[in-house]
C-alpha cells in the first residue's frame, strides 16, 4: 500500500455474490446484494443502485458502486488536503463534504459519471486562518494530487462553501 514516485502500489478488493436457491438467475429475479471484503477485515455489504436495478433486486440500504465511486473521490481529495493544510499549519476541526455524481451519457452514447462536484466545509480553529486564496490554492493542489482524480475521466470539480 505504500506510494511512491516510482514504485507500485497494489490495492485488493473481494466481491463476494451468492444466489439464493430459490432466486430466478435466467429472469433476472435475483437480488444483486452482495458485499465488498477488505485486507483489513472490513466488509461493506454493497448492492446495485436502486435506480438502476430496481427494488427490490437491489437492497436500498447498501451501499452502490456509484456512490463508492464519488465517496473515493471526495476521501482522497480530502485525505491530501488535510495533509497540504497541516503542512502549512493551519488547524483543520471538521471536514464534511456533501459531494454529488452525475450519470449521464457520455458523448460516446455510454452512461458514465461524468461529473462529481465535492462541496467541502472545513471549519478550521486557532489563531491562524487560511483565506480564500489559500484555501482555493489547498483544493487545487488536493485535486491535483488525488490517485484517484489522476485515475479517471470523470470531471471533478470542487464547490468552495462560504
Amino acid at each position: 500500500k505504500n506510494q511512491g514516485d516510482s514504485e507500485m502500489s497494489e490495492y485488493r478488493a473481494t466481491i463476494i455474490w451468492h444466489r439464493q436457491s430459490d432466486e430466478d438467475f435466467i429472469q433476472s429475479k435475483y437480488s444483486r446484494g452482495h458485499e465488498w471484503a477488505f485486507d483489513g477485515g472490513t466488509r461493506i455489504p454493497a448492492s446495485s443502485s436502486p435506480s438502476v436495478v430496481p427494488v427490490p433486486y437491489s437492497v436500498e440500504a447498501n451501499v452502490d458502486p456509484e456512490e463508492a465511486f464519488v465517496a473515493a473521490l471526495s476521501s482522497c481529495h480530502m485525505l491530501l488536503y488535510l495533509s497540504i493544510a497541516a503542512k502549512r499549519r493551519f488547524v483543520i476541526d471538521t471536514y464534511t463534504d456533501n459531494a454529488i455524481g452525475t450519470m449521464e451519457q457520455d458523448e460516446n452514447g455510454r452512461h458514465s459519471i461524468t461529473k462529481v462536484v465535492l462541496r467541502p466545509e472545513v471549519t478550521y480553529s486557532g489563531d491562524k486562518q487560511p483565506s480564500v486564496e489559500q484555501v482555493k490554492k489547498m483544493h487545487d493542489l488536493s485535486h491535483e494530487q488525488c490517485f484517484i482524480a489522476n485515475s479517471v475521466k470523470t470531471e471533478v470539480i470542487t464547490e468552495m462553501l462560504e
